[in-house]
């Protein structure tokens, strides 16, 4: 008899998730082999076994890590990983980040990396970081965790991260880019493949988070934990009405479902693959046509970047933005559209101020970006 159908879904997700991986791997140079370690006795938790102690794995086998809060999504996460990764040669551990925003979270921390171990993930660790105020709660709370992420998996050498992600953590996103009225960028929500907030541009970090359950939803990864006997902790921040995804999640989208019908959730990860395919035409599209709007000096030339189509030239000042030294996370629509005008609604006005110390100024039909 095969596992519950909630188990079988999320191990699936991540066997995907890892087979991308080590295709990714095959154009890099393998290290040879070394001793194996000795490897740790096998333990069950529920009904999912850890890796077999004869099949020890060496040192040299890439490892994946899990970045897990507990949660519901993140320890179904890392049980599918703890499951799946042995069999296909790979080192599996994880990451917990404590953010310090609730009394007692270091001890939660702890407890998380208790049940990471009890599921035979190694290495495994707890990060704390201190969350600043830039962007809001959330986004500062974000920020704090990809970079703490970032400096564990460049520490530990790993090859790439697991979020855990649902369809409905990206229905989410979705609806949150469109209140915002953000773009079509915004409306793509989080991909399967990223380098997270900031991350440069080397090919490690921009492979290096993997969402395996985006299109798993988050009954399903509650499932999966229930049938496992997988202890799981509710973070009392999701059901908090100050933060706004948590008032989405409880009065939005059931509001949404309630007028429209089932199917909501579907609609907008669905909503988001097509809408990241249509982005990233057009970013190809905008990288492509910056070289045609330089002159001879690298400056954008205004009247070139009029005649583009303003889909293309909005990209276009986005990527010159960031590169002036703008933060990609703070830069928003707005941004842009302000120094969109001084293309296409040129009155005299003086210089914009852009996130990062940034300022766009017109000087002599060129367009000026630079740290001010």
């Amino acid at each position: 008899m095969g596992p519950h159908p909630a188990v079988a879904a999320i191990r699936l997700a991540v066997r995907r998730a890892l087979h991308d991986v080590l295709t990714d791997l095959t154009d890099r140079p393998v290290p040879p082999p070394a001793t194996p370690r000795v490897g740790r006795p096998s333990r069950t938790v529920g009904n999912l076994a850890g890796p077999a102690p004869h099949d020890p794995l060496p040192d040299t086998a890439p490892l994946v890590l899990v970045a897990c809060s507990g949660g519901a999504d993140s320890m179904a996460l890392a049980s599918a990983l703890a499951f799946e990764a042995p069999k296909l040669g790979i080192r599996a551990g994880g990451i917990t980040v404590d953010h310090g925003l609730q009394h007692g979270s270091d001890l939660r921390a702890a407890e998380v990396v208790a049940r990471m171990t009890a599921l035979c993930l190694d290495p495994v660790e707890a990060v704390a970081v201190r969350v600043g105020r830039e962007g809001g709660p959330e986004a500062a709370a974000r920020d704090a965790r990809y970079a703490a992420l970032d400096e564990a998996a460049d520490r530990l050498g790993a090859v790439a991260v697991l979020l855990g992600h649902t369809r409905d953590d990206q229905a989410e996103t979705v609806l949150l880019g469109l209140a915002r009225g953000s773009g079509i960028r915004s409306l793509s929500g989080m991909a399967e493949v990223s380098g997270g907030p900031g991350s440069p541009g080397a090919r490690g970090r921009r492979h290096r988070y993997r969402r395996p359950f985006l299109q798993v939803d988050r009954q399903t990864a509650r499932k999966a934990c229930m049938v496992q006997s997988l202890a799981v902790w509710d973070d009392p921040h999701n059901t908090d009405p100050a933060y706004t995804r948590s008032r989405l999640r409880h009065e939005g989208l059931p509001a949404l479902e309630k007028a429209l019908g089932k199917g909501v959730v579907e609609a907008l990860a669905r909503t988001a693959q097509l809408s990241r395919d249509d982005a990233d035409a057009l970013d190809a599209w905008a990288a492509e046509a910056e070289n045609g709007v330089r002159d001879e000096a690298g400056r954008l030339e205004c009247a070139k970047l009029y005649a583009l189509p303003p889909a293309v030239r909005r990209r276009v000042l986005r990527r010159a933005v960031v590169a002036a030294g703008s933060p990609a996370g703070s830069l928003f629509a707005r941004h842009i559209e302000e120094v969109d005008r001084l293309i296409t609604g040129w009155r005299g006005q003086g210089a914009i101020n852009l996130p990062g110390r940034v300022e766009a100024q017109r000087q002599g039909g060129r367009l000026v970006i630079r740290q001010g």
